[in-house]
């Protein structure tokens, strides 16, 4: 069955042939793009679509994200945009009171930023200590770097004043050395190991109501990192929900599985199983390696080169040494996968160049497609070397909005020149790739394009925008989010384009992002949602 799609303003992504009028899509694949004199020509008794003037683009592809967990903080107590602990107390109270718990349930929440707080400071134990001391409670800040805990659960884990940090990891303590329920980085995951796990049905529940959330936004694929999302770390669950909603026909977006295995144990023993990068199918499929060697600039867990500048001594925490990194990098890459790592700061950006920099010198690759996500603080001797090693720059404008609150006095003016420089990198020739780190951001694409442009947060502010040379230009920004996503899982020749041959994946808007105002992006919204020229939003 044939359907064209006319009377559109086609927004294609493609260089030769950038607009048009209509297009003609069978077995979910496009077959014709053009004027609609000529698609109509071709449609024979095709079923017509009038989009009636509205603007189609390829559907959204976000880079990175955390689909499962972003499914699994929608259970939580809801702690985004609070702006006291004050408001996180009674938020949190509010929730237990229209519960009732069996003794000993864990009660978690997702969200907060103490750079919001009224109070000034980071949560703590006393903090969660005022709202519940019958349950054990954790809370898990946005950036997903750092958790606090009440009382109650750092007598379940374990944790007391001589409890030593973890490698890869800090427990937070006061001033008098006691613990005081923070737990950055690797000692996370001292909490996690507490809280119960989900089963596969469970896990396919959350799934699909995120899936159902992002499709909404014109989403049609993610590349998702989710396996260490609860305590197990049970990556063959998490597998197994996924084929069973594509074998029921209920996956409304393309999935590429970002695989975060850290361990070198767990890498060799996915391999044995028989997966690799490209392994699935056309609706899921799995991805690269994923590794996190540093945390994040608000706590100061990203890992620089130098001293923070206000926490002289400290240089944040890298994860791996560099000789266990190299071994995760060249390991995937000798056995045909492909690798990205998350690396914020300088220091930690650098370990992973050096490790992809040995992989391809001991196991060379043409067409590697390794890549950075986040690559937040760089240089341009940074940059040079990404691009000399054709390595991906995972850019995350939204993150700008909420980092321009806090970075500066983190980094100082001087490193922030050559930093968050997603326009610099695109005009040098690296491909960016963009995405939104959901849950952590917000993934409606929009929100990230309005940042991406302006560089101001989505309250406008600052005004005349944050180091504003780096602003993409919106047909940066387009292609970021489609076409160099699409090239990041090495399937630009089947989709982040509306081209002849490709997944008819796309998305009516309300309005024209190349031309309505800038300071006014967040005034367009996605109305329709196609993936394989079927709509599914």
């Amino acid at each position: 069955m044939k359907t064209a799609f006319v009377n559109g303003n086609v927004i294609t992504i493609h260089q030769d042939h950038p607009r048009a009028e209509a297009f003609l899509v069978e077995d979910g694949i496009f077959l014709q793009v053009g004027s609609r004199a000529e698609v109509l020509a071709s449609a024979g008794d095709a079923q017509v679509v009038d989009l009636e003037g509205r603007t189609v683009l390829p559907g959204f592809n976000d880079s990175h994200l955390h689909l499962l967990n972003f499914a699994y903080s929608r259970t939580k107590i809801d702690l985004y945009g609070t702006s006291s602990i004050a408001q996180i107390q009674e938020r949190s109270r509010q929730w237990l009171a229209q519960r009732d718990l069996a003794p000993g349930t864990w009660v978690s929440g997702a969200g907060w930023n103490h750079y919001a707080f009224q109070e000034g400071r980071m949560l703590d134990r006393t903090d969660l200590d005022q709202i519940t001391t019958q349950y054990p409670m954790i809370f898990t800040r946005v950036c997903e770097h750092t958790v606090v805990v009440n009382s109650k659960a750092l007598e379940l884990i374990g944790i007391d004043d001589s409890t030593p940090d973890p490698e890869g990891g800090a427990i937070g303590r006061d001033a008098g050395g006691r613990a005081n329920g923070v737990l950055m980085e690797t000692a996370r995951y001292l909490a996690y190991s507490k809280v119960p796990d989900k089963s596969v049905t469970e896990i396919k529940a959350m799934l699909q109501d995120a899936i159902d959330y992002v499709s909404k936004l014109g989403i049609t694929s993610v590349q998702t990192d989710d396996f260490e999302t609860f305590s197990s770390k049970n990556w063959c669950g998490v597998l197994q929900a996924y084929q069973e909603l594509e074998r029921e026909g209920r996956l409304k977006v393309r999935v590429y599985e970002q695989c975060l295995l850290p361990q070198i144990h767990r890498l060799k023993e996915f391999l044995a199983a028989g997966y690799h990068t490209g392994v699935g199918s056309d609706l899921f499929k799995i991805g690269p390696l994923k590794l996190l060697t540093d945390g994040s600039i608000g706590p100061r867990t990203a890992y620089l080169a130098q001293d923070y500048s206000d926490d002289p001594g400290n240089r944040g925490i890298a994860v791996f040494t560099q000789d266990e990194l190299d071994e995760l990098v060249c390991t995937a890459q000798a056995n045909g996968m492909q690798v990205v790592c998350h690396g914020i700061g300088d220091g930690a950006i650098e370990m992973i160049l050096n490790a992809y920099e040995k992989a391809q010198r001991e196991h060379p690759k043409p067409d590697a497609r390794n890549g950075i996500i986040h690559v937040q603080i760089t240089s341009r001797a940074i940059l040079e070397r990404m691009l000399k090693g054709d390595i991906l720059a995972y850019g995350e404008p939204v993150c700008v909005g909420a980092d321009m609150h806090c970075v500066e006095d983190r980094v100082g003016p001087g490193r922030l020149k050559e930093s968050y420089a997603y326009r610099t990198m695109n005009e040098m020739g690296l491909r960016v790739p963009l995405s939104s780190d959901c849950p952590v951001d917000s993934v409606n694409p929009i929100d990230s394009a309005y940042i991406a442009v302006n560089r101001k947060d989505l309250t406008g502010w600052p005004e005349g925008g944050w180091y504003p040379q780096e602003a993409l230009t919106i047909d940066q920004f387009l292609k970021g989010f489609t076409l160099d996503s699409a090239y990041a899982q090495f399937e630009e020749d089947k989709k982040g384009s509306i081209q002849p041959g490709k997944y008819a994946d796309f998305v009516v808007l309300s309005g024209d992002p190349t031309t309505v105002d800038p300071k006014d992006l967040r005034t367009i919204q996605a109305q329709a949602t196609y993936l394989g020229g079927r709509r599914v939003s």
